[in-house]
C-alpha cells in the first residue's frame, strides 16, 4: 500500500526536524569528544540499583544473608561504576565548551565517579536516619520497613540524596534526570541542589515542590502540597532570568509545615516554627513561632506582603 505522504513531503519534513534538533547533536562536531546523550533508561536502572547498594535485602535480591552480602554489593557496585562512568562521560561531553580538552574530560569522569562511589556510606547514613525520622514522626507506620517499601516521600528523598551528591560534583543532566524521574513516580518535585540536613521526613507527599536554592535544615517534617519556592525572578539587560542568585526559603531545624503552606523567597523560618496548613508566607517568621491561615492573611493586608 503506498504511503500517504509522498517521497518528497516526507524528505521535507525530515529535513525540517534535522535543523530544528541541531543543537542535539552539537557534540558531534567534535569528533575528538563526540558522545551520545546519557541514556535516560541507564540512569534509571542505575538508581534502582543503588537503592539495592543502600537497602540491601529490600530492594532487587530479596535472598540475601551475611556470607552473601558483601560478594552481591561488591559485583553492583562494580556494574553501577561502570554504567556512572558512560553516563557521566557522556553528560560531560553534552555540556562541555568546544575549547575543553578532552583529556581534561575524561580525568574528570574518572575523578567523579570515585567520588560519588566514595561517598555512598554517607548517603545511607543520611537515608538510614529519613528512614527513622519517618517511623517517628507518622503514628501509622507499624516498622521502619513500612517507610521503605512504601513511602512516597522517602522515595523521593532517596532520589534526592544520590541526584544532591552528583549536582555537588559537577555532572550535568544526571542530576535532574534522577529528580525528575522520582517527581513523576510520587508526585514530589525536589531540585537536586537544594540543600537539606539529616532527618528529612515528607509525609504523604504529593504536590510538594522545593527550589534548587532551598536550605533545609535537621529534623524538618513538611506535608502534602508544601511549596517551597520563588517570587518573581530578576532578570538581565538582556530580559533573561538572571541564574544562581538565592530566591527560595531558608527552612531552620525542627520546623514542621503542614499541608498546602506556600513559602515564597528567601525567607527564613526560625528554628522550631509550625507553619499552619494553606498558609501563604513571604516573610520571615523568628524561631518558636506559630504562623495560622489566618495570621498569614492579616499580615499580608497590613503589610503588603504579597508578591
Amino acid at each position: 500500500m503506498p504511503s500517504a505522504i509522498g517521497t518528497r513531503g516526507l524528505s521535507g519534513v525530515v529535513e525540517a526536524l534535522c535543523n530544528a534538533n541541531a543543537e542535539v547533536v552539537r557534540a558531534g562536531t567534535r569528533p575528538s569528544c563526540y558522545q551520545p546523550l546519557p541514556s535516560r533508561d541507564a540512569v534509571i536502572a542505575m538508581v534502582d540499583a543503588l537503592r539495592e547498594v543502600l537497602f540491601p535485602g529490600y530492594f532487587g535480591l530479596s535472598e540475601l544473608n551475611v556470607e552473601s552480602m558483601k560478594f552481591h554489593l561488591g559485583s553492583t557496585l562494580d556494574r553501577i561504576a561502570r554504567t556512572l562512568e558512560v553516563q557521566v562521560r557522556r553528560g560531560l561531553c553534552f555540556a562541555c565548551g568546544y575549547d575543553t580538552d578532552p583529556a581534561e574530560c575524561e580525568g574528570r569522569v574518572a575523578l567523579v565517579t570515585q567520588r560519588f562511589i566514595d561517598r555512598l556510606p554517607e548517603v545511607q547514613r543520611l537515608v538510614s536516619g529519613d528512614v527513622q525520622a519517618a517511623y517517628e514522626g507518622d503514628p501509622a507506620l507499624t516498622t521502619t520497613a513500612e517507610a521503605i517499601f512504601c513511602y512516597p516521600g522517602l522515595h523521593a528523598i532517596v532520589a534526592y540524596r544520590l541526584a544532591h551528591e552528583l549536582h555537588h560534583l559537577g555532572v550535568p543532566l544526571l542530576p535532574r534526570m534522577i529528580t525528575e524521574r522520582a517527581h513523576g513516580e510520587t508526585g514530589i518535585d525536589i531540585h537536586p541542589g537544594a540543600e537539606i540536613g539529616e532527618r528529612f521526613f515528607i509525609d504523604h507527599g504529593t504536590g510538594v515542590v522545593i527550589g534548587e536554592t532551598c536550605v533545609i535544615g535537621d529534623r524538618v517534617r513538611i506535608y502534602q502540597g508544601v511549596t517551597l519556592g520563588a517570587k518573581s525572578f530578576p532578570l538581565d539587560d538582556q530580559g533573561h532570568p538572571i541564574k544562581g542568585v538565592p530566591r527560595h526559603p531558608i527552612v531552620e531545624d525542627e520546623v514542621i509545615i503542614y499541608s498546602g503552606a506556600t513559602i515564597l523567597g528567601r525567607i527564613t523560618l526560625g528554628r522550631g516554627s509550625i507553619i499552619g496548613g494553606n498558609v501563604w508566607l513571604t516573610r520571615s517568621v523568628p524561631p518558636g513561632s506559630r504562623v495560622t491561615q489566618a495570621q498569614a492573611r492579616q499580615d499580608r493586608f497590613e503589610a503588603g506582603a504579597g508578591i
